[in-house]
């Protein structure tokens, strides 16, 4: 292992007695070892436990959180292979009963605001109701259990309140944001032949309104399965011709009648965020949606009725989804419609202050950001209520993990988790009753049998490895979209290690049992045989102030050679001299180690992200090794396409 995080001689937070006493994963433990006889005294052996007995642990989340079903569910795991894996295969039960049975009276179920100031909070009577007459209405449209309804819409209530309509009937849900033009919108939404099609007028970010109506229009077109297209008016602008109107298809008080389903039933479709081809369909069963988010949420996020669980997202990222799970455990919920740095970069800590925020998630980026511009949230919000912050997208660096202590507050454990579209979940993160050490992951979820593998295979401690999970989860795909053989799931995850899942991500697990994030395998930088980490080089070299973003590139060449560029993107005010070189290499070769101090720096006018965020490293290597920017990335999934090209003109130097 290399890198800052390896040196922290002492943790950011422990958990203390009360805190411990207080956990819902306390509770649970505590009724797991009533219910068998085991001696669990703290989270290590209940993750053992966990895994080991992989069917008594998913039976006892599905006791404790009395999930329901219309019929005896059967084995909790009839089948224990992967791909293949059998859950409880005589149930018949849906994602929204458990919402419907977590509803409360004295508090909101939903919070909305925006940019421009506008607030709204939605009771769970109101929710329930919306949700009831918008299934009605979905039903009357045609819409039966298995059809589609897709969502081109921001992060707006309606957009909750489409999902559960949607899968209370048995119906698959699925969305992109409306930062997507209609032609990536196509590319997701299109290849699953929806019946109906809910949208809004525009969204707002950066102190901007962004009209969506022409964009609504160009994907009714291309659509041309759909019955209905739903049209919700956030920005009051222009109707699109024969559109039914949010609040007509929302009006009366039809009886919410969740439809029973089987636990495989798809529940939705998410996509990856893959920049070649069109972008993979991940579908979801109910059941093991549910399961896990039961367990993500309120045992390893401590998420319960009394929270308010605010995770800065968008519908095209499984993190909203990820935070509508907050509603499975009686949580208040919030949206949020625009830019998390606008009118100021602290305004995502001002919405938690007025919100009465309990857990708050963002990413390491909007975290650097904030110290760059001198932030201080404690010092100028109220920030009482907030009891964790969460942490996804990329790797957290140690120093920003001590910044959030410092600046928020010594007493709010900063939980990083890692996990990914793919199980709409987390694989490794923290709970309330372990500690947090900066610059790594604190442990394996519940149920999740995480491991290093080295190249032949073999589990590897202390040092670098391939993250796998050899034992099955629940939420693991149904399979995917369009791949009736099932061809293309295998080989996305079972094809380097037979019946053990290949995530894709670099790896090393600690002493302690936690693990380290070192960047994505496929993007492995190998110099001299030796395999380096790009996240470890980004949090190097992204701490410098001058530095806004930085993107690391390994590329083998045609005549044996590897070349190891470094891109940086300045901040303003400052230019790439010998000077800023030097201290590049310098706060590599220190915080890292020498062998990863790269060939040349170089300053680009940006770095090129999917839509979700991601750095685009694999793309730009096939670039400079000679592959057509045509077809060695989707434009459509880009955050700034004309970055595309300014690489490529790099790249043929």
């Amino acid at each position: 292992m290399t890198g800052e995080q390896t040196t922290e001689t002492r943790p950011q937070w422990v958990p203390s007695d009360a805190d411990v006493d207080g956990a819902r994963i306390t509770d649970f433990a505590r009724w797991v070892e009533r219910r068998t006889g085991l001696t669990l005294p703290d989270y290590r052996a209940l993750w053992e436990w966990s895994v080991d007995d992989l069917g008594a642990f998913w039976q006892s989340v599905w006791d404790y959180f009395d999930v329901e079903s219309a019929t005896d569910p059967g084995p909790a795991l009839a089948v224990d292979t992967m791909p293949g894996a059998v859950w409880f295969p005589d149930a018949r039960l849906n994602y929204v009963e458990q919402v419907v049975r977590n509803a409360r009276g004295d508090r909101p179920a939903v919070v909305y605001e925006n940019e421009a100031g506008d607030h709204e909070a939605i009771d769970w009577a109101e929710l329930l109701r919306q949700t009831g007459a918008l299934a009605a209405t979905l039903r009357s449209l045609g819409v039966e259990p298995g059809d589609r309804v897709v969502g081109y819409l921001p992060n707006v209530p309606e957009a909750i309140v489409a999902f559960l309509a949607t899968a209370s009937l048995g119906a698959v849900w699925a969305a992109c944001g409306q930062d997507y033009s209609a032609p990536a919108a196509l590319d997701r939404l299109g290849q699953l032949e929806p019946t109906v099609l809910i949208a809004a007028d525009g969204y707002r970010f950066g102190g901007r309104e962004h009209p969506r109506t022409d964009e609504v229009e160009r994907l009714r077109a291309g659509m041309p399965t759909l019955a209905a297209t739903v049209l919700v008016s956030r920005l009051r602008n222009d109707a699109v011709e024969g559109a039914l109107g949010w609040l007509q298809a929302t009006a009366g008080d039809a009886a919410l009648e969740p439809v029973p389903v089987p636990f495989d039933h798809p529940l939705w479709i998410v996509f990856s965020s893959g920049t070649t081809g069109l972008p993979k369909g991940i579908v979801h069963g109910h059941g093991g949606v549910l399961l896990e988010h039961l367990k993500a949420v309120a045992l390893q996020m401590d998420i319960g009725a009394e929270d308010t669980f605010f995770w800065y997202t968008s519908p095209s990222w499984m993190m909203w989804n990820f935070q509508v799970a907050g509603l499975l455990a009686g949580a208040t919920i919030v949206c949020y419609d625009g830019s998390p740095a606008y009118p100021a970069q602290d305004r995502l800590w001002e919405s938690a202050a007025r919100l009465g925020v309990t857990v708050l998630g963002t990413s390491p980026g909007y975290v650097l950001a904030c110290q760059k511009a001198g932030v201080v949230p404690v010092k100028d919000h109220d920030l009482r209520a907030l009891r964790a912050v969460g942490i996804t997208g990329s790797t957290l660096p140690a120093s920003s993990s001590w910044w959030l202590s410092e600046n928020v507050g010594a007493h709010v454990p900063v939980v990083s988790i890692s996990g990914g579209t793919d199980v709409v979940s987390a694989f490794v993160g923290g709970a309330r009753i372990t500690a947090v050490w900066p610059g790594e992951l604190s442990a394996p979820y519940l149920g999740v049998a995480l491991d290093a593998f080295d190249e032949s295979g073999r589990p590897v401690r202390g040092d670098v490895g391939e993250l796998v999970i050899t034992r099955p989860i629940p939420s693991m795909p149904v399979g995917f979209w369009n791949d009736p053989d099932g061809a293309r799931y295998r080989a996305s995850y079972f094809d380097t290690f037979p019946g053990v899942w290949r995530h894709g991500d670099w790896i090393s697990i600690t002493a302690r049992g936690g693990v380290v994030m070192h960047g994505r395998s496929d993007s492995t930088l190998n110099r001299n045989g030796i395999r380096m980490g790009s996240a470890d080089i980004y949090q190097a070299v992204e701490r410098l102030p001058e530095i806004a973003e930085a993107l690391v590139i390994g590329a083998e060449r045609s005549d044996g050679g590897y070349w190891m560029p470094l891109f940086v993107v300045l901040a303003d005010g400052f230019e790439l001299d010998d000077a800023l070189r030097e201290r590049i290499r310098a706060a590599i070769r220190e915080q890292v180690s020498p062998r990863h101090v790269p060939d040349e720096i170089v300053a680009a006018p940006g770095i090129p992200h999917t839509r979700t965020g991601k750095k685009l490293e694999v793309p730009i290597k096939r670039l400079f090794q000679g592959g057509d920017a045509g077809r060695v990335v989707d434009r459509s999934a880009v955050d700034d396409p004309g970055l595309i090209d300014w690489f490529a003109r790099f790249g043929t130097r």
